[in-house]
C-alpha cells in the first residue's frame, strides 16, 4: 500500500486516513465495490459505493502517474539529464501535466528551429539577450555571424537567438503553469462554419458562428462542436484573449525596456503564437473533452441505473409480441420462469380474413397457456398492435403493456441468443426478450451491451474505455443490489455478481445443469474453481429460495449466520420465527452481538433483512397506458395534455414517449415552473409524467413538450418556433422539437446538437 497515495486521496476526498487505508487494503485483496459497501462497513466506516469507487479510481490514476514518473526518470537517467534537483521536482509532481512540463526540455524531440539555431552556435547569444543586462543586440550578434554555419548577418543571428528563447519560454514549467491557469479560467470556444460547408453541415448551423467561455460550456455543446470539427463541418478554436496571455508572459520574462528586452519580447510573442498557444489549446481541449466525457458518462450511467432498476412484473405467464405490419407479429408464450413454451406469427394488420384468424389464434393461446399479461414491443406497429389487442375479448382482465424494445435486435443476433435459441428466427428471439423485459428488466437487459439500450447521450463520442468501466460499474451495482436467484439466473446475470465473472458464471451454470438446483449456499463451494475468496465475495448476493438454511434466500451473508442463530437461541425461538415475526426484533439487544469484526452497521443491516428477507429494492410494478385515440403524430395538436413516460434524460432536457412512435423533447427550460440546472434533479428514466404539446412539426417529425403547470402558448402545427431567450446557455436558433433514433450519426439539435440514441430495433 502506497502511503503517499492514501494521503493524496485523504486530502482530495475529505475521507479519514483509516477509511481510505481500509478500503485500499480490501480492494488490493480482490474485494469488489458492492461487497465492500455491503459487508465491510465496520472496516470502511460505512462508505457507500460512490465513495469506494472514488477511492478505487484515484488509486488507479495515482498508480498510472507513478508508472509515468518512473518512465520519465529512467529516460532522464539514460540520457544523462537527471540531477538531484530535477529528481526532487519530478518526485514531487502531483499531476501528469506538472510531470510532463518538467520533462519537456529534456524529452527527445524532432528537429526544431531552436535546434537548428543551436547547431549554428547561437545559444550563447540567446542566453546573453535573455539575461537582459542592457547589451546592444546588433552589436553582440555581429560576433556570431558565420556564413559557413548559415549565419549571414546580425539579423539572422538575432532571429536564431529568438527561436532559442521562444523554445526556452515554451519549455519553462512556471510559464506553462501560468498559461494553463489562464486558459482554464479565460479561454473562449469559437466555432465557425468550414468554408463551403454551409449546406452539408446544416445540422450544425447553430454553431456556424458560436462563442462562449470554455469553463462554463456544457458537455453536450463541447461534444457537438468536436464532432462537427471532426466531420470537417466546423472550425473550432479555444484560447483566451491573446493580449492577456502575452501580458502574463511579459510580466514573467521581460525585465526593463532596453533593446535586449525588446528581443525577449519579440521571442516570447513568437513562442506563444507558434508553440505555447497550440500546446495550451491542445491541453485545454483534452481537459474539456475529459470533463464533457465525465458528464455524458454520468448522465448515461444514471439513466442506465434507473432503467435496470425498473419495477419488474415478476413471475407471470406472459405472451410477448414483436409487432409488424406486413411481416406479421411474432408471438411467444412464456411460463413464469421465462421459459419459451410456444411461438407463432399472427397477422393483425393485413387483410380482414387474416386478422380474424389471428384473433382466434390469440384467444386459443391465451387459454392454452393461461396467459396473465401481454407484452407488446413499442417499435414499428407497436401502438397499433397494443390498441387492437387491448380490445380483444381474450385480453380482458389481463394487463396489456407496451415494452421498450431498444436493443432487442442486438440481443436477437447475439451469441447469447443463438446459444439459447439456436433454431429460432431473430424476430422470435426478439419477442422472447420483450416478454422477459416485462417480467424482469434487469435479468434481461444485462444480456445486452449497455451502449445499445438507447438511454445515453454522445456514447459514440466519449472515451470508450471510461464509458465501459462506468456502465459495467452500474450493472454490477444494480445486479448485486437486487440479488440473484442462483437456480434461475442466466450466465450473463451471474457474470455481474460480485466475485464471479464470465468463467465462473458459466461453470456455475454447467454445475447446475449437471447436478440439479442448488439446495443451499453451501453447495456453491462444490463448484469447480469457485474458491473461498469467490465464495466470500459472491455468497451474500446469491439467493437460494427454499434453501437448506432459512437465510439462504436473504441478503444476510453466510459468515453472519452464527450471529443470527445466536440471536434466535437467546430469544428461545427457532430461527424461522425471527423471519416470520418481526415484532421479536424489538427484543434483540444489538450491542450484545458486537465483536471485533462485526459492529452495529452490519448488525443493523441484518435486522433490516430479517424484517423482509430477500426484499427487492425495486419499486412495485404499476401498469401504464397512453392516451386513447392518440397513436400517431397526426393525432397530436398543440395544447394537448397527455400522459407519457420518460425514455431518456440528457443534459439539455428529457425525451418523453407519448405513444406516437416518436419521442418528444421537454427542454430543460420547460421541465418545471422553476429554473432547472440539471434535468436529472427533476425527472428520471421510466418516470410517468404529464406533458403539454407545444409544437408538432410533421415534416421533420419533431414534437416539443412542456411539463410546466402553465406552459407558454402552444404554437400551431408546422409553424417554426421563435428563438427563445429564457433558456440558459441555449444556442440561438429554432427550438428542438423531438429526437428519434439515429445511431452513431449526428442529430440536428440546437440545445446540444447530435444527441445519439440507439434505434429501438
Amino acid at each position: 500500500m502506497n502511503d503517499a497515495h492514501i494521503a493524496a486521496i485523504v486530502t482530495e476526498s475529505g475521507l479519514s486516513p483509516a477509511q481510505v487505508s481500509a478500503t485500499a487494503a480490501l480492494l488490493a485483496e480482490g474485494a469488489t465495490v458492492p461487497f465492500v459497501a455491503r459487508y465491510r462497513k465496520e472496516a470502511t466506516g460505512s462508505l457507500d459505493e460512490i465513495q469506494i469507487t472514488l477511492v478505487r479510481d484515484r488509486l488507479h490514476a495515482l498508480a498510472a502517474l507513478d508508472a509515468r514518473r518512473e518512465a520519465v526518470l529512467k529516460s532522464l537517467e539514460q540520457h544523462g539529464h537527471l540531477t538531484a534537483e530535477l529528481k526532487t521536482k519530478i518526485d514531487a509532481a502531483a499531476s501528469l501535466s506538472e510531470l510532463e512540463d518538467l520533462y519537456l526540455p529534456y524529452r527527445p524531440k524532432r528537429r526544431t528551429r531552436a535546434t537548428v539555431a543551436r547547431e549554428k552556435g547561437l545559444a550563447p547569444l540567446a542566453q546573453l539577450l535573455f539575461e537582459q543586462n542592457g547589451c546592444l543586440p546588433v552589436k553582440e550578434a555581429a560576433a556570431f555571424v558565420d556564413p559557413e554555419k548559415g549565419v549571414a548577418d546580425s539579423q539572422e543571428a538575432l532571429a536564431g537567438a529568438r527561436d532559442i528563447m521562444a523554445e526556452m519560454v515554451n519549455e519553462n514549467p512556471a510559464a506553462r503553469a501560468d498559461l494553463r491557469q489562464l486558459f482554464a479560467a479565460q479561454a473562449v470556444i469559437r466555432s465557425t462554419v468550414a468554408t463551403g460547408q454551409e449546406a452539408a453541415g446544416a445540422k450544425y448551423r447553430d454553431y456556424f458562428d458560436w462563442t462562449e467561455p470554455a469553463a462554463s460550456a456544457p458537455s453536450h455543446r463541447i461534444l457537438a462542436m468536436r464532432r462537427g470539427e471532426r466531420e470537417d463541418m466546423l472550425n473550432v478554436s479555444i484560447a483566451p484573449a491573446e493580449e492577456a496571455a502575452l501580458a502574463l508572459l511579459e510580466s514573467r520574462f521581460v525585465r526593463g525596456s532596453g533593446e535586449d528586452a525588446e528581443q525577449v519580447r519579440l521571442a516570447l510573442h513568437d513562442g506563444y503564437r507558434r508553440l505555447l498557444s497550440r500546446a495550451m489549446e491542445t491541453e485545454t481541449r483534452v481537459a474539456l473533452k475529459e470533463r464533457a466525457d465525465r458528464e455524458a458518462i454520468r448522465v448515461f450511467a444514471e439513466n442506465l441505473r434507473q432503467l435496470l432498476l425498473a419495477p419488474p412484473l415478476g413471475p407471470k405467464r406472459v405472451l410477448g409480441i414483436d409487432p409488424g405490419f406486413r411481416t406479421g407479429c411474432k408471438v411467444v408464450c412464456l411460463d413464469p420462469q421465462g421459459k419459451l413454451l410456444h411461438h407463432d406469427t399472427l397477422f393483425f394488420h393485413t387483410s380482414e380474413k387474416r386478422r380474424e384468424e389471428a384473433v382466434q389464434k390469440m384467444a386459443a393461446l391465451c387459454e392454452a397457456y393461461q396467459i396473465e399479461a401481454i407484452a407488446v414491443g413499442n417499435g414499428t406497429a407497436g401502438r397499433e398492435t397494443e390498441t387492437l389487442v387491448t380490445r380483444l375479448p381474450c385480453a380482458q382482465g389481463k394487463m396489456v403493456l407496451l415494452v421498450n424494445e431498444s436493443g432487442a435486435s442486438i440481443y436477437s443476433a447475439s451469441e447469447t441468443a443463438r446459444e439459447e435459441f439456436p433454431d429460432l428466427d431473430l424476430t422470435v428471439r426478439g419477442a422472447v426478450s420483450i416478454a422477459r423485459r416485462l417480467m424482469d428488466p434487469l435479468a434481461e437487459l444485462v444480456k445486452i451491451d449497455p451502449k445499445s439500450i438507447g438511454v445515453g447521450q454522445y456514447q459514440h463520442d466519449v472515451d470508450p474505455g471510461a464509458l465501459k468501466e462506468a456502465l459495467d460499474d452500474v450493472v454490477v451495482s444494480c445486479v448485486n443490489a437486487v440479488g440473484v436467484d442462483v437456480n434461475m439466473a442466466s450466465a450473463e446475470l451471474l457474470t455481474y455478481v460480485s466475485g464471479l465473472g464470465p468463467r465462473l458464471a458459466r461453470t456455475i451454470l454447467l454445475f447446475r445443469n449437471e447436478n440439479g438446483p442448488f439446495r443451499s449456499r453451501a453447495d456453491l463451494k462444490q463448484v469447480p474453481r469457485l474458491g473461498p475468496k469467490a465464495f466470500e465475495q459472491s455468497a451474500g448476493f446469491l439467493r437460494v429460495k427454499n434453501g437448506a438454511h432459512p437465510l439462504d434466500a436473504s441478503a444476510v451473508h453466510p459468515e453472519s449466520y452464527p450471529i443470527v442463530d445466536r440471536m434466535a437461541r437467546d430469544l428461545g425461538r427457532p430461527l424461522t420465527d425471527l423471519l416470520a415475526a418481526p415484532q421479536l426484533h424489538q427484543k434483540i439487544d444489538l450491542p450484545r452481538y458486537v465483536t471485533e469484526t462485526v459492529g452495529l452497521p452490519t448488525l443493523t443491516d441484518i435486522l433490516k433483512e430479517l424484517a423482509k428477507p430477500g426484499r427487492d429494492p425495486r419499486d412495485n410494478f404499476e401498469a401504464f397506458h397512453f392516451a386513447e385515440g392518440v397513436a400517431t403524430l397526426e393525432d397530436l395538436q398543440p395544447g394537448m395534455k397527455l400522459p407519457g413516460v420518460v425514455t431518456n434524460v440528457t443534459a439539455f432536457g428529457a425525451f418523453v414517449d407519448i405513444g406516437v412512435h416518436q419521442d418528444g423533447l421537454v427542454h430543460v427550460s420547460e421541465l418545471a415552473d422553476r429554473f432547472v440546472k440539471d434535468p436529472a434533479q427533476v425527472v428520471r428514466l421510466q418516470q410517468r409524467v404529464k406533458v403539454t404539446v407545444l409544437e408538432v412539426d410533421l415534416a421533420r417529425r419533431r414534437i416539443s413538450l412542456s411539463m410546466k403547470s402553465a406552459p407558454a402558448e402552444a404554437l400551431p402545427r408546422e409553424q417554426p418556433a421563435a428563438p427563445r431567450a429564457d433558456a440558459p446557455g441555449r444556442p440561438k436558433g429554432r427550438r428542438q422539437t423531438s429526437q428519434k433514433e439515429i445511431p452513431q450519426r449526428p442529430f440536428n439539435n440546437p440545445f446540444g446538437a447530435l444527441l445519439d440514441r440507439s434505434k429501438k430495433r
